[in-house]
Order: C-alpha cells, then sequence, then structure tokens
C-alpha cells in the first residue's frame, strides 16, 4: 500500500514540525539528516521508532507541542520497563472520538444502542476511549470499567444494555456466567466490541454461541492513539482502518524492508495528523498484511487481516520456535477441547533440558487422557515438540478482567 499524495505531504509536515519541536524524534531526524520526505522512497528510508525509544524519551521527550497545548496523557503498564507516555492535545483527543465513533458506526451500532464499557480507565486507553467514541456517536454509555461481575450482570438486564465493549478474556467470563446463571433470555445484548488481545476462533464460536451475539475486533494500541484505528465490518473479511488519519505499511519483521500486498509480516503506523506526539514508522509488533482489492461492503478504507500474534510472542523450546497462534491453531481442531490453555516453561537442570507443560481446559463428555494424547500427537506433528499435556475440567483456569497471560516461561527469571 503506496503513500497517497495527501498521506505524503501529511508525512512530510509532521517531519517538519518534529524538527522544528526539538523533540527526541525531530534530534533524531536532525542529527540524521532528514529535513523530509517527497517520495515513497525517501519516506521507506526514514528510521523505525519503537517502543524502546519511546521509554528512552521517558518521561515526555515525544512531546512535540508546548506544555500548554498538552491536554491528557495515557500510558502503557510498564510492565515490562519503563511505562510509556504518550501525551495529547484537545484535536487528538477530538481525532481519537471520531475515529471510535467511526468503528462503532461500522458495526452498525447507533445511537439508540446502550453500550455498556468494561474496559479499564484511567492512564490505561481503553474505557475512555470506548466511552469518548460512545459520546460522539450520541449513543448511551455505561461507564462501567472492569471487574465486579455481579454489578456488571445486574446493570446489563436493568439497563437492557445492547452493546458490550471489553477484552475477549472478560467476555469470555461474563459470557460463562450468564450461561452459568441462565441469564441468556434476560440480558438484551446484540453486539460486542472487543479489542486489546487477540483471540481464537475456539472462544469466539463460544462466546458468540452463549451471548447470541455479532463480533466485532476493534484494533488500536496506547501509541497511537488507542483502540479505535480499525474494526472489521459486517463482511467479517479483515478490519478496516482510518488511513485519513494513519498510515499502515507491513515489513518483515528481519529484514525492515515492506512486503507487497497480501503477504504477512509486521504492522508499522504513521500517524498523519496527531499533533502531541506524532510517531513516523512505529514498529508495533503485530503480525498481519494488507488485504488487497475492496471489500465487499462498498468502503473504501483500507483493510488488514486479524492480527494472527506478535513478533515478540515468540518463544523457543528445544529449539524450535512458536507463537501462541499455532497452540490455539491446534486445540481448534481438537474435539472436546476449549479455547482455554497456558504454557509453562522452565528448564530442568538435573537432566539440562527444557520442559513444557500445556494445561487445557476439556470438556466433561470427552475421555481426559484420549483428548490429551491427541493434542500431544498434533503437538508433535504440527510443531515439533511434544509437551507434557494436562488436561483440566472446564473453569478450572483462572479468568481475567483484562488480558490473559498465555505463557509463564520461568527460565526468563534464571
Amino acid at each position: 500500500m503506496k503513500l497517497s499524495a495527501i498521506q505524503l505531504n501529511q508525512a512530510d509536515i509532521q517531519i517538519k514540525r518534529l524538527i522544528k519541536s526539538d523533540s527526541y524524534y525531530g534530534n533524531i531526524f536532525k542529527k540524521a539528516g532528514i529535513t523530509g520526505v517527497s517520495s515513497q522512497e525517501e519516506f521507506e528510508s526514514l528510521p523505525f521508532s519503537s517502543k524502546d525509544d519511546l521509554r528512552n524519551a521517558y518521561p515526555l521527550g515525544i512531546q512535540a507541542v508546548p506544555d500548554e497545548d498538552v491536554v491528557r496523557i495515557h500510558s502503557s503498564s510498564g510492565t515490562t520497563g519503563k511505562p510509556v507516555i504518550i501525551p495529547y492535545t484537545a484535536k487528538d483527543v477530538d481525532d481519537w472520538a471520531v475515529m471510535f465513533a467511526r468503528c462503532y458506526e461500522t458495526a452498525g451500532i447507533t445511537n439508540k444502542d446502550r453500550i455498556q464499557i468494561t474496559p479499564g480507565y484511567g492512564l490505561w486507553t481503553a474505557g475512555i476511549g470506548f466511552q469518548a467514541g460512545c459520546e460522539k456517536l450520541g449513543a448511551m454509555a455505561i461507564p462501567m470499567g472492569p471487574g465486579n461481575t455481579e454489578k456488571q450482570l445486574q446493570m446489563m438486564q436493568d439497563l437492557k444494555s445492547t452493546v458490550l465493549t471489553a477484552t475477549s478474556s472478560y467476555a469470555l467470563l461474563l459470557a460463562e456466567e450468564i450461561n452459568k446463571r441462565g441469564l441468556k433470555d434476560k440480558i438484551c445484548l446484540k453486539k460486542g466490541v472487543f479489542g486489546s488481545e487477540r483471540w481464537s476462533d475456539k472462544m469466539r464460536s463460544y462466546i458468540q454461541k452463549e451471548l447470541g451475539i455479532e463480533l466485532y475486533d476493534i484494533y488500536g494500541l496506547t501509541e497511537i492513539y488507542g483502540p479505535g484505528i480499525g474494526i472489521n465490518c459486517s463482511e467479517n473479511n479483515g478490519i478496516h482502518y482510518w488511513d485519513d488519519y494513519v498510515y499502515i505499511e507491513i515489513i518483515d519483521p528481519k529484514t525492515g524492508k515492506n512486503v507487497p500486498d497480501g503477504e504477512e509480516g509486521e504492522i508499522v503506523i504513521t500517524t498523519l495528523v496527531k499533533e502531541g506526539a506524532p510517531l513516523i514508522r512505529f514498529r508495533t509488533h503485530d503480525i498481519s498484511r494488507i488485504i488487497p482489492g475492496k471489500c465487499k461492503c462498498g468502503r473504501d478504507y483500507p483493510r488488514i487481516d486479524t492480527i494472527k500474534g506478535r513478533s515478540d510472542d515468540m518463544f523457543k523450546v528445544h529449539g524450535v520456535n512458536m507463537f501462541p497462534s499455532q497452540v490455539e491453531e491446534i486445540l481448534q481442531n481438537i474435539d472436546g477441547a476449549s479455547s482455554e490453555y497456558n504454557i509453562t516453561i522452565a528448564h530442568d537442570n538435573d537432566k539440562n533440558k527444557d520442559i513444557m507443560i500445556v494445561t487445557v481446559e476439556v470438556e466433561g463428555r470427552v475421555d481426559f487422557e484420549k483428548t490429551a494424547n491427541s493434542i500431544r500427537a498434533s503437538f508433535k506433528s504440527k510443531i515439533g515438540v511434544t509437551p507434557k499435556i494436562t488436561p483440566v475440567p472446564v473453569g478450572t483456569l483462572p479468568r481475567s478482567e483484562k488480558k490473559t497471560k498465555r505463557v509463564i516461561d520461568y527460565r526468563e527469571t534464571v
């Protein structure tokens, strides 16, 4: 996907503005002798930006406007190091709300809907983003925030919520509780808008069936506004993204070179009009592809495929590279295996070898031992490793109100 003339001009304006602001990235461009861009080739020769840069610029080194223009900051969790802090101007906040309202509209949500918002508020971008888009759309916001499942279910029934917004993990928990309590006929949900983590087809099918709703994947990340820069439409063939606000490239994660449209790689995003903290060629580590051609829905906005995972989610056992998405594909094809699993990896010092344990929730209608054998055999044939499989009853593994941690690697702490 090449830059349009308008996008190229916007990128050039952003670079010149960054240099003028004397910000972290402005100084990087100055040192590299970069003054702007006038072609696709020049643009693709620009240095990438990354989360490491944002941590190096902590707390507000990436700010590209005066303090008096900043109306809000948001931040990542900081669980893997220094948090990333992103400043927003009033225009940034409004642009984000416009994009988010567009996401709701693409999902067929209107100002007559009642949107129950369960993602977290505060420094995290999720809750406030879902609410701002809801208010821009003119729908009723029910700003619950995370947790307190009893209250969630009560409000869902009493206020007749028609749309649920959540992480897929928390949507699963709510679906299980609604099923357990026999509340399906007492709720009015029609649609679910879920984001923040990738989810398997098996989990999707369960949530869709138990809640009886249409599901939509919303895309975004803290560094680039937050959730709301893209969503799938009713055709369910990829995620439309708003190319009047962001430009997306797909690169080979190893070489850094752009790949042809349709080929899988790492998503790289440039913010075209963001003021507070513009980012040029930001490496997201999300794996997807540009879907060529126009969607059957008739929208002109380009599409990326459903996020397959993250390039930095890879883990290695016995010399074999693996991704959580591969595990989910295996479980998808095993009768009786649910979508819920976790992987524990440790090193046996006595035998000097790695040990991998996959704990999988299995439905009570199937034989646990036979199911475990099927999963083990599938691992061996498809990935080339033979882990220990521990089948457990459905509901055994912990449920999360935020993102579910799938892989626990104790080798990292040795």
